[in-house]
């Protein structure tokens, strides 16, 4: 099925990309340069809020980049974080076909567009799989590859957590993933798009607002190491492989 070849082909991606990524969240927008390594990824910022760092802030963002370069905490911490991260994508993933019921409302080539609303007989496991599991929406998939190309959901009941004391999220919030094939078998998210407002004290994946979009993917070599990285992102030479104008 396809939900079971994304979750097999997401573990098996060991592929590492350098890219620009445009963040807008909590009332800030950055714009940073993105270099993945075996290490770790590491990233530059070069605009918050549309204008290009001040001398001071570059001086912190680079003395930031460096740290990250040198101490294995501060990566152990990264790498702990995302590891949480990809096993919660893939939990949700797996429960695609369980908590939802599915119709196809259209076909396109490779395309097809499927509508999902919450299956009343599920019963979430986690406070994430409650959000997830009250929502409608639709996922267009590429047949040829079995892939998710898109997931776009909008909340269709309040949710309560802790009878209303630990938080609330308001119906009507919505969500859109959009994911591209930026190489033969590699799809990477380039668009996420959050809108769900209340609030909920547990966690922070959920119960906010995010625009995010990625863009100007160039492969980077396995042996590319953390230090080459950081000397690359410094002397603009990232900058140009994307074709991103440094402001």
């Amino acid at each position: 099925s396809i939900v079971t070849n994304e979750v097999a082909e997401d573990a098996n991606d060991h592929s590492h990309w350098m890219f620009r990524d445009a963040n807008k969240e909590r009332g800030k927008d950055t714009v940073k340069l993105v270099v993945q390594t075996t290490q770790g990824t590491l990233s530059k910022t070069i605009e918050i809020n549309g204008q290009p760092l001040t001398p001071q802030q570059e001086q912190q963002d680079e003395m930031k980049m460096h740290r990250f370069v040198t101490d294995v905490a501060v990566r152990q911490k990264q790498k702990q974080s995302n590891k949480q991260d990809d096993e919660k994508a893939a939990s949700l993933t797996r429960m695609l076909p369980d908590a939802f019921l599915w119709t196809k409302v259209g076909e396109n080539g490779d395309e097809t567009t499927l509508a999902f609303r919450p299956n009343l007989n599920f019963h979430p496991p986690t406070r994430e799989a409650r959000v997830f599991a009250a929502m409608k929406g639709t996922m267009a998939v590429n047949t040829k590859q079995k892939r998710i190309q898109s997931l776009k959901g909008t909340l269709i009941r309040n949710i309560n957590f802790g009878f209303g004391l630990l938080g609330k999220l308001e119906k009507g919030g919505t969500f859109n993933v959009e994911r591209r094939n930026v190489a033969p078998d590699v799809w990477e998210i380039t668009a996420t798009h959050v809108h769900i407002h209340g609030h909920a004290l547990i966690f922070k994946s959920i119960g906010e607002e995010q625009d995010e979009e990625t863009s100007g993917y160039k492969p980077v070599p396995a042996t590319m190491t953390l230090e080459k990285a950081e000397k690359m992102l410094n002397d603009g030479t990232v900058a140009r492989e994307i074709g991103v104008k440094r402001p």
